[in-house]
């Protein structure tokens, strides 16, 4: 109620209630979220922007970026384990001052359990159709009288309802929290995963609807391997209750193995790329409480040295079928790249009112790259490599540094125009970094390295309160404007890549909570956007196309979630039915086709047996409707690719405390 934002939260209690087998299961409960699924934990996410594998996200854990700039994961959410957090917060739109790049669409920032005061341990068993396990396993309580210490688990093993699509994750978090005197803490948290999931093609218009199991890759193909960890150690000092001294420092350590499943049809390859961070975040707050003035101000430092390499692929293909892959032979792509951005920031927070808060921010981020390319001189750029017939280009561009920076202001408004409603505005910047890939695994241009950030400036007014006793709501109408995009097109018969594409994205969003009586609840969760080009040439095809006018592709104009709740009088047991909803989109940027909406009902209970012990069930896309959680198509192409969702799937699991 007192930030200028639109911030969605989730609690714990609401993560165990959901038990969410895919982040998506439990963040589409949020107006103007949707994340699809994609297979095992895979996704994309639609905050204020389409569905995309862009960089325009930043994903968090315990406010600590999950990875470095330039190192966008769209699926980056199976890297947290968000199914143990103690609470999720999602901000829609451009991030604050305090944050640096990528989040121009939203942030999330899942919070890690802190370690109670007494011993618990949580374990949970569950298992579903298509050989769906999983355990989850809490440890927590006080190691002495200063100390109290953390540990989950979470082991999955998901086969799928799809042909030769399995997913393995195993994820460790521990936490440890010191009290060292009254004004002194430490917290430090110990975060890894590793991630073994199979390739899950798209499919064509007739398999989808009728052999939607089908899979086209087979063996390994289309494959991605992840191993991550990453350790913080952060410590606050609050001298006085004016002041508090935060530092944190981190450590991350990932790497991928992926096979593109995109790219086979043109490029096929492999690749590895490999990142290692230190990094440092320093803070400091004062309170003038005479002012009633808060100041922020800080300073993020981080230093990324990461490697990529590239090998060329053979394929064996039968039909649509694609049965193995092995090593052509030619490395395409073979760099370093050493990446440090510094980032100070300062914030102002006034209450010239009782009613009244205004703040204003400001940060600077600026981004310095070695890059060494560790090709010989003698690989062949240009050629015409197996298994494809046509001339494939791999540019590289020569080892040399790359900079760029850019400033983020932001202003924001709340006023509190009545004991329980209030009104707030808020004018925020934000930018994305190229990536390391765009940069320097140019493909086909010659040259990417002048590539600049993109930019956003984004307008929000909100209105929320209570409505009576027993209802919230929450009500949000923005605007944003994305300028700089990257974009490729074709300029004196030469393919470049260069920033030229302008956006404007537009919405409302709409909250209601309601506790209809002590045991009925019901929520609503209603977005309603409108993204459109406002100035973007591109390529398509052979061509270059303008896009100036159509809206943008795989962008829902409607989401929507709605649940309702019956929990007993004596709290035994609790039914959920849920409803969800996903509008209709462009499947490509010439607007050719549209892809029509669904809507799916989910249903969940849980049954307390014992105090210790509590059983769930969910049962989802209770109708058994077939739909498709993505829907895409070439420019210029009739033949749209489908991704199917999930059919009607059961999962059980028991709970256990001590």
């Amino acid at each position: 109620m007192e930030l200028p934002e639109s911030i969605g939260v989730l609690d714990q209690s609401t993560i165990e209630q959901v038990a969410p087998g895919h982040p998506a299961e439990l963040l589409n409960r949020l107006a103007g979220v949707h994340v699809n699924n994609l297979g095992g934990e895979g996704h994309m996410t639609a905050i204020r922007q389409p569905l995309t594998t862009g960089g325009v996200y930043l994903f968090l854990e315990d406010g600590i970026p999950t990875r470095p700039t330039g190192f966008f994961n769209h699926n980056g959410l199976y890297e947290i384990d968000l199914a143990q957090a103690q609470r999720i917060e999602v901000t829609r739109g451009p991030g604050s001052a305090l944050y640096g790049s990528d989040a121009i669409g939203g942030l999330i920032n899942s919070i890690t359990r802190s370690p109670g005061d007494t011993r618990e341990v949580t374990g949970t068993l569950e298992a579903g159709e298509d050989n769906r396990y999983r355990g989850l396993l809490s440890l927590s309580g006080p190691l002495g009288p200063r100390d109290r210490a953390g540990l989950q688990l979470n082991l999955a093993d998901n086969q799928s309802f799809r042909e030769a699509t399995d997913y393995r994750r195993t994820s460790l978090t521990a936490r440890w929290d010191r009290e060292w005197s009254p004004t002194l803490t430490t917290k430090m948290v110990l975060a890894g995963s590793r991630i073994e999931e199979s390739g899950a093609s798209p499919l064509q218009a007739e398999d989808y609807r009728q052999r939607p199991t089908s899979n086209y890759f087979h063996g390994n193909i289309g494959f991605r391997e992840v191993a991550t960890w990453r350790l913080s150690s952060e410590l606050n000092w609050e001298p006085s209750e004016h002041q508090l001294w935060s530092l944190t420092g981190f450590l991350r350590d990932n790497s991928m193995d992926l096979m593109p499943a995109w790219m086979l049809s043109y490029d096929p390859n492999q690749y590895r790329v490999a990142f290692h961070t230190a990094g440092l975040m320093a803070r400091y707050r004062h309170r003038f409480s005479e002012f009633d003035l808060e100041w922020i101000s800080g300073v993020d430092v981080d230093f990324t040295p990461s490697t990529y390499r590239e090998q060329r692929l053979l394929l064996k293909r039968r039909g649509p079928l694609i049965l193995d892959a092995r090593p052509s032979g030619r490395t395409n792509y073979n760099y370093a790249a050493d990446q440090l951005s510094v980032s100070p920031y300062t914030q102002l927070e006034w209450q010239p009112h009782p009613t009244l808060r205004l703040s204003a921010g400001l940060r600077h981020d600026r981004f310095a790259i070695d890059y060494r390319d560790r090709l010989p001189n003698d690989v062949s750029e240009i050629g015409v490599f197996e298994p494809l017939p046509f001339p494939a280009r791999h540019y590289r561009p020569d080892s040399q540094k790359v900079s760029f920076e850019q400033w983020s202001p932001k202003l924001g408004l709340v006023w509190d125009f009545s004991t329980q409603h209030n009104l707030y505005f808020s004018h925020r910047h934000a930018f994305r970094a190229p990536t390391a890939g765009q940069l320097f695994r140019s493909g086909a241009v010659a040259d990417t390295t002048h590539l600049q950030p993109v930019t956003a400036v984004s307008n929000e007014l909100g209105l929320r309160g209570q409505l009576g006793a027993r209802v919230d709501y929450d009500l949000a109408f923005y605007q944003m404007l994305v300028e700089n995009d990257i974009v490729s097109l074709i300029a004196d018969d030469t393919r470049q890549t260069v920033n030229s594409g302008e956006t404007r994205h537009q919405g409302i969003e709409l909250t209601v909570r309601a506790h209809l009586t002590d045991q009925w609840t019901a929520t609503l969760a209603w977005s309603h956007s409108q993204q459109e080009y406002r100035d973007f040439v591109a390529v398509c095809g052979a061509d270059t196309c303008n896009f100036a006018g159509n809206d943008l592709p795989r962008a829902p104009e409607d989401v929507g979630n709605a649940s309702l709740a019956y929990s007993a009088p004596d709290n035994h047991w609790r039914i959920e039915l849920e409803w969800e909803y996903l509008g209709r989109y462009f499947t490509d940027e010439t607007n050719s086709h549209r892809h029509a909406s669904h809507q799916l009902l989910n249903l969940r209970g849980q049954l307390e047996l014992t105090p210790q012990i509590e059983v769930y069930a969910r049962l989802q896309n209770l109708t058994d409707r077939r739909y498709a959680t993505y829907v895409s198509n070439q420019v210029g192409s009739p033949d749209l690719e489908y991704r199917p969702g999930q059919p009607r799937s059961a999962t059980l699991g028991v709970r256990f405390r001590y």
